[in-house]
């Protein structure tokens, strides 16, 4: 059986949904290629969307026109907001979800888009002809043909299985590893290298103790993911807290010699933000105990998850372990933890555009860049997606900068950098993180999205009303005079120093102490201009409060990005001889020649490029 497309997307996971959803979408006639139709976007480790910095990345992928934003919404059992304490500049949503009801709400998603059919088989080859990809050919004999291929494989290249001294191939447990494809990649020129990743014990809620544990209720304001999803329509459940102690130590620290990370058996490396329970032992070996939260599965399961337990330390010793923990005294398991390796490329070696330096029209996404996290792999399926559906038009490439998005900082850290251990998102890579608030993803990104093709003219109009509707309310806040006498009766009530004279509103509101909602309390007329939008009010007050509280600390750092895109318009590939450049250092040659960077900018973030090199290409430029 042969066919053509102009995009296949390998691999049905959060890269490989939104990758095919955003060609699809874009017009782009787009073929998605999955093992298992059953576990499609499976949350393979925690059921959970968001975190630190990965919150806004699904906000990104959601101002772009991606879904997982709006899954994520319908299947929500518990959200939260986490930084609350510090400033909005990190600001992260969470929300814990119903693993099952995701896969079925992505199944839903995918069988409504037009120009997206899926089969149900398993890539054996990939086909290259002249340098560039033309093709895949499946274990079944199966051919397809496109202009553009995305291979969004996650863990399942040659996957490795451990559980103490047992190892099985898999991609996941109970599902096959797949073998032969890295190498009908990796004979055409691009290089790979193992990871390691792991999972925690599933645990059976009947069997828990919960009056020994701390309960951890979720938060039911109006925050959400999408900008336009509905409100969480399934009933909220609460996770719970317990820890580690001495005795679960004592065990775990008796069985190491059969601990695939500490007896040799396991080579690669592991995330270093998401350790086992025995790395964590033996990094803080000084510790009486861990933190661990025990989380639900879903709405309507008995499963539930132990964050923070990730092991692969042998079956009777993890449950052993578990049962020193006064709430799992009695724990029955569904499964224990394991750790799984797996190939993934050196991102290196791509575009911006997540196309290959060295296959034409072959783009990767995902976890065989070297990431870990369904938000990383979601934002980088939604970019090479994209790309993909352009290279069949033509047209040039939709590239993010890093004052943009999360998703801008998290490609250019894999093509500049590369990555030594699996790579996740902290609001700290972010060096303009100010500007990158899970407030206002739609202000950086709709319109830009909406003129490529992927956001929808719907999306486009909700986020013009929004935007209308902020600069309302601060219009309003600039020009409002406020006299002394009307508020500092509210004021001193509320234990605030009262004003000595009269002063426009947006300067009362920069004192840290009021909010806009105090405020309007105080003035009948700005609580008319505030309830004035038909939609999300809520959130548009917030956005706005967050430009007037912020805006000088905005203002500092926009000066600050602009004038780093000013290198980013600097281009530079094609314009040096780097092997014969002996003004810049030797090691600066050695990795500009291994990275080609695009612009100026790039190469200055590339370790091992010092600022007098920078210069020197700028004097040898004539800059």
């Amino acid at each position: 059986m042969k066919q053509s497309y102009d995009v296949i997307v390998i691999g049905a996971g959060h890269a490989g949904c939104e990758a095919a959803t955003a060609a699809a979408n874009m017009g782009a006639q787009t073929l998605l290629v999955t093992m298992d139709m059953n576990k499609i976007a499976q949350m393979s480790c925690n059921p959970a969307i968001g975190g630190i910095a990965k919150g806004q990345i699904v906000r990104e992928i959601d101002a772009l026109g991606g879904q997982m934003a709006l899954v994520t919404d319908a299947t929500a059992i518990q959200f939260r907001m986490l930084n609350r304490s510090k400033g909005p500049a990190v600001w992260s949503p969470r929300s814990q979800c119903d693993r099952g009801k995701f896969i079925w709400k992505w199944r839903e998603v995918l069988d409504h888009t037009s120009n997206l059919d899926i089969w149900q088989d398993q890539a054996d080859e990939l086909l290259v002809e002249n340098g560039e990809a033309v093709g895949i050919r499946t274990i079944w004999g199966a051919e397809f043909r496109a202009k553009s291929i995305i291979v969004t494989a996650g863990t399942f290249l040659n996957g490795l299985l451990h559980i103490g001294r047992k190892q099985v191939p898999g991609g996941r447990i109970a599902e096959p590893a797949v073998p032969h494809f890295t190498e009908s990649i990796t004979r055409h020129g691009i290089s790979t290298a193992r990871m390691k990743t792991g999972t925690p014990v599933r645990i059976d809620k009947r069997s828990v103790h919960f009056d020994d544990m701390e309960i951890q209720i979720g938060e039911d304001d109006f925050h959400q993911f999408s900008y336009m999803g509905k409100r969480r329509p399934l009933q909220q459940r609460p996770c719970w807290i317990c820890y580690t102690n001495p005795e679960v130590h004592k065990t775990l620290m008796a069985g190491i010699a059969d601990s695939p990370l500490y007896n040799g058996q396991i080579q690669s490396i592991g995330p270093r933000y998401c350790p086992s329970i025995e790395t964590k032992l033996v990094t803080f070996p000084d510790r009486e105990q861990h933190l661990l939260f025990l989380e639900p599965e879903g709405e309507d399961t008995n499963e539930m998850y132990l964050n923070g337990f990730s092991s692969s330390m042998p079956m009777d010793v993890q449950i052993a372990a578990l049962r020193h923990i006064p709430a799992l005294r009695d724990v029955k398991v569904y499964r224990p933890g394991y750790a799984i390796e797996y190939d993934f490329f050196d991102p290196t070696q791509l575009h911006h555009s997540l196309e290959s330096k060295v296959i034409k029209g072959l783009f990767l996404a995902g976890q065989v860049n070297g990431t870990t996290g369904y938000e990383e792999a979601g934002g980088q399926g939604t970019v090479a997606g994209i790309n993909a559906a352009i290279r069949c038009g033509g047209g040039e490439p939709f590239v993010m900068r890093r004052d943009e998005s999360y998703i801008g900082v998290l490609i250019d850290d894999l093509v500049t950098k590369g990555v030594d251990e699996p790579y996740r998102m902290f609001t700290s890579r972010a060096e303009y993180r100010i500007l990158l608030r899970q407030d206002d993803a739609d202000a950086r990104l709709t319109e830009r999205a909406y003129h490529t093709g992927l956001a929808t003219r719907e999306r486009y109009e909700w986020w013009t009303e929004k935007r209308d509707a902020i600069l309302r309310i601060i219009r309003f806040c600039e020009e409002k005079h406020v006299k002394a006498r009307d508020v500092n009766g509210a004021l001193e009530a509320l234990g605030i120093t009262p004003l000595r004279m009269g002063c426009p509103l947006i300067e009362l509101l920069g004192r840290p102490q009021i909010t806009l909602a105090m405020a309007a309390d105080i003035l009948p007329e700005l609580k008319a201009v505030l309830n004035e939008p038909a939609n999300r009010r809520e959130e548009i007050a917030e956005a706005a409060e967050i430009r007037i509280k912020y805006k000088g600390y905005i203002e500092r750092e926009r000066l600050v990005a602009d004038k780093m895109v000013r290198l980013e318009n600097i281009k530079i590939r094609g314009h040096f001889d780097y092997a014969n450049l002996n003004a810049i250092s030797t090691e600066a040659r050695q990795k500009l020649i291994k990275i080609d960077p695009e612009t100026l900018a790039q190469a200055s973030r590339i370790p091992g490029v010092s600022p007098s090199d920078i210069n020197a290409m700028l004097v040898l430029m004539g800059r």
